[in-house]
């Protein structure tokens, strides 16, 4: 890397601190009850625990179900989100409509396995009925260079999931800086992502507002340059209000309220919602 390109990275990183730490103090007790609203209908309610079970899943099915009926000025989450395993569960038991089945697949969250065997558990979850597919991209594959297979696999994935929306899961936790983030982030979207989202909350770093800002940063250019809209979906450790429209003011004000809206935007959360409930915002 040249001088003026360490100065420039520098420039860039220096106005992505300044602007965060404005997201940050408006983000800082911003309890709109409206806003509030909107960060609801964009969750995807997520159970992934090795202690995971059919009642557990029925349990959340039923809140879900039972939702409109407790709050009837409250929209429903966007979609819940389960293992492979329990997609038919959900589809007997589930009576929104709106509310859309999103299931993890390709060997999640590892993606460790042989690439036939992560292609057959998308077909297989695809078939049961699930409405949107979340996968990780092969993150060793990608840090040791090969990106040619980081993206022939995606668009494989994508292949086989057709309109179903495709969420591509980029650890970012794990990835080594930023200029790494916002190359998988293009590298997943030239392979046919539907959304990114930047973690599986199962490593120790889940979101951080500078990985979803990188990410809307490389949104806005593969925009720009494509005219194609593609999803962004923080997740990893989001569980308070503040925390959630911290990254919301971020894709707010980088991408536009056009992306305002759950075919666009999604909070993948476990306790975000139980926890704005409790707090009695509604």
């Amino acid at each position: 890397m040249t001088a003026k390109e360490h100065s420039d990275k520098r420039l860039m990183e220096t106005e992505m601190n300044s602007r965060l730490d404005l997201i940050r103090s408006r983000a800082s007790g911003l309890k709109d009850k409206e806003l509030l609203k909107k960060i609801f209908s964009l969750i995807d309610l997520t159970t992934l625990d090795v202690t995971d079970n059919d009642a557990r899943v029925l349990n959340y099915v039923n809140k879900v179900n039972g939702l409109n009926n407790r709050f009837p000025d409250l929209p429903n989450v966007a979609a819940i989100c389960i293992y492979p395993v329990f997609i038919p569960l959900l589809k007997a038991n589930l009576n929104q409509p709106n509310v859309k089945i999103a299931s993890v697949a390709a060997s999640f969250p590892s993606s460790q396995t042989f690439p036939d065997i992560r292609y057959r558990e998308v077909e297989r979850a695809v078939q049961e009925g699930a409405d949107e597919i979340d996968m990780v991209i092969s993150v060793g594959k990608f840090l040791e260079g090969n990106t040619n297979w980081v993206s022939e696999e995606i668009k494989t994935i994508k292949s086989i999931t057709g309109t179903k929306h495709l969420k591509v899961i980029l650890e970012t936790g794990v990835l080594p800086g930023n200029d790494k983030i916002r190359e998988a982030s293009l590298l997943a979207m030239e392979a046919g992502a539907d959304f990114i989202k930047t973690s599986t909350g199962k490593v120790e770093k889940g979101a951080s507002s500078e990985a979803v800002y990188v990410m809307c940063e490389a949104i806005r250019d593969f925009h720009k340059q494509t005219g194609k809209m593609i999803g962004i979906k923080p997740a990893g450790g989001i569980s308070d209000a503040s925390t959630a429209v911290e990254y919301y003011l971020i894709v707010n004000e980088i991408l536009g309220n056009d992306w305002i809206k759950p075919a666009l935007f999604r909070f993948g959360a476990s306790r975000l919602a139980n926890n704005l409930l409790g707090e009695k915002y509604f």
